[in-house]
This record gives structure tokens, sequence and C-alpha cells, in this order.
């Protein structure tokens, strides 16, 4: 990166995306040589960080930089984001760090997000990136950026790669995994409206494969799922969701179990999705049975139910509940 010190010229956008190019095409092709692969990944790494650089400056000035359309241009002339993606795993570690950069600045212009929902492999080689340590958080990163742009975000809500998410999150390795949740998450509550649509219409095949992680071994896997669950079921946009999720018996003997979990912090996130079926004031006649059977060791329970913790609003929320499950009739 000697040019940002001065000792080599900045080179014009044209020149920038020509030279990235071929060098990329260099790497397909020296696959035996090393030491070509090695001068064009250096050279890449170089443009890289001079298109960043040229695309920061932009950022922070109030003029317009007639270089900025000129490298927006000759890199869509030439499907360079598509080619960036492909390549990402043989990138420098800085070299990664700059693409998710320069990327995720080009998804501020509206060019970019017509672009991706052309070619929807951008996208798909961006979910599959979990698949591969070396790349997943910088994958993860730019579609969580992709995410904000509401016809990006509907475009892998109805992809079928969207079900890999379910084993990403399961993935061995911790930050792969905990990236993977981070933009399952924000697929799931970003662009609520368009979730809310198609978390109702393909409510069955989600929340088959959601069970499996609310009952996953894995610890991390089960208190972000339950917590992501209480979020979702909470949230305004999801109404018939949540109706459907609280007439399920099903769905409540499991956080009944999930009360007695030997975690606090499961518990804990239990208790915000149990509190959904309680607080309902048109239970279905299933649950209002189970909870009608349960009544007497439901209140022993709540009464005893994290005591140690001080918080206001927790309190209050086992109160009320405390008073809904009192009300409820006796067992005959």
């Amino acid at each position: 990166m000697a040019f940002l010190f001065g000792s080599k010229k900045t080179k014009h956008p044209v020149e920038l995306v020509k030279q990235t190019r071929d060098a990329l095409a260099t790497m397909d092709k020296s696959k035996g040589s090393s030491k070509n692969a090695d001068k064009a990944n250096e050279l890449i790494s170089q443009n890289l960080a001079q298109m960043k650089h040229i695309l920061s400056a932009d950022a922070q000035s109030d003029q317009q930089n007639p270089d900025v359309n000129l490298l927006f241009t000759e890199v869509y002339n030439c499907d360079m984001i598509t080619l960036l993606i492909q390549h990402l795993g043989e990138f420098e570690f800085e070299a990664k760090k700059d693409t998710v950069s320069v990327f995720n600045y080009f998804l501020r212009k509206p060019a970019t997000v017509e672009y991706i929902c052309k070619n929807t492999v951008v996208l798909d080689a961006l979910i599959q990136g979990y698949e591969d340590p070396d790349v997943a958080l910088s994958c993860g990163a730019m579609l969580r950026e992709c995410i904000r742009q509401d016809a990006l975000a509907k475009i892998v809500l109805h992809s079928e790669l969207l079900y890999n998410f379910f084993k990403y999150v399961e993935i061995s390795n911790f930050d792969t995994a905990s990236d993977a949740f981070s933009t399952f998450k924000d697929v799931l509550t970003v662009q609520k409206q368009l979730a809310a649509e198609f978390l109702e219409k393909n409510y069955d095949r989600i929340f088959e494969h959601y069970m499996k992680l609310l009952t996953s071994e894995n610890y991390v896997t089960r208190r972000q799922s339950l917590k992501l669950l209480g979020e979702l079921l909470l949230d305004r946009s999801n109404f018939n969701v949540m109706t459907r999720y609280i007439s399920d018996e099903e769905n409540l003997k499991l956080m009944m179990r999930m009360l007695r979990d030997k975690s606090k912090s499961i518990q804990f996130e239990a208790f915000h999705v149990f509190k959904v079926f309680v607080a309902n004031p048109n239970k279905a006649e299933p649950i209002l049975s189970i909870l009608i059977m349960n009544k007497e060791k439901l209140i022993s329970f709540l009464n005893n139910f994290h005591n140690d913790k001080d918080e206001e609003q927790f309190n209050d929320e086992k109160a009320y509940l405390l008073k809904q499950i009192q009300s409820l009739p006796d067992k005959s």
C-alpha cells in the first residue's frame, strides 16, 4: 500500500478496474504457478486499497468526484462485483477487508442494488460463503448490508439458500456460527413487513426448522434462538405469526419445559415467550386446558422464579402473569 504514502502514482479508475480484472484472470490461469498468483494477488490488494481510498475520500467530501462515477461505471461494465466475491477466498487479509468496504460503499448506489437484483449469483455466493471459514465473516458483513435494501432482502427471503442458515448457525466454528446467526436475525427483523409476510406464508416449513434450533444440543444455539423467537412474537408486524404460534399446545409444552432448564438464561428467555401464551385474551382451548391443569404448579413455580432478579419490568410482568393464572378456573 505504498501509494498511500506517495511513492506510487494514483491510478485512473479505468486502469484500476482493468488491472484488477486482468489480475483476477491471471489468478485463474496460475493455479500451478504460485509466483504468478502471488504477483496478481499483490496487485489486487494494492488496487482494492486504492479503490477504497477513492471512495472514502468521496464520502468525506461535499463535492462530487468524477473519478467515483467512472469507477462505478467500469466496475459494472466488467462484472467486477461478482468477480471479487468469487475470488474472495484467495485474497490477502487486508484485501478481504477492503473488498467489504468497497462493496458496502457501492451498495449506497441504486445502480448496485439493481445490478445485484439481476445478478442474484452475488447473493447466493455471499450466503454460501458461510461454508468457508476464510471468507465467512467478510461475506456476512456484505450480506447484512444487502439485507438493508428491501429489494435484496426479498430475494434472500425467497431463496432456497435461506434454509442453509439453520445449519450455518450450528457450525462448529464459534465465530462463523455467531456471525451466521446475526445475519439470520437481520433477515427476519430488519425488513419487518417483508419478513412478516414471508413467515406467515412459510410458517410450517420455517418453524419445523426453528424447532430444531430450540431443541439443539448446543446451548448458544438454543439461547439465541429462544431470544430471537421472543422478539419475533412480540413484534406487532408478526401478529398473525404470533397468533398461530401461541395456539399450538406443543409450543406451550416446550416453553414450560424450558422454564425449568438448568440454565437461568434459558429460563429467562423462555419466560418471555411463555408470557405471550398467558397474556393472550383469546386462548385456544388446548392452551387454556394445559394452563388450568397446571394452575397450582405454575403459581408455585412463578412465586419462586428468578426472585433474585432486580429488574422492574421483569418483576411487573411476573406479577401480571401470576394474576392471570390465579384468575383461571380451578381444574374440575
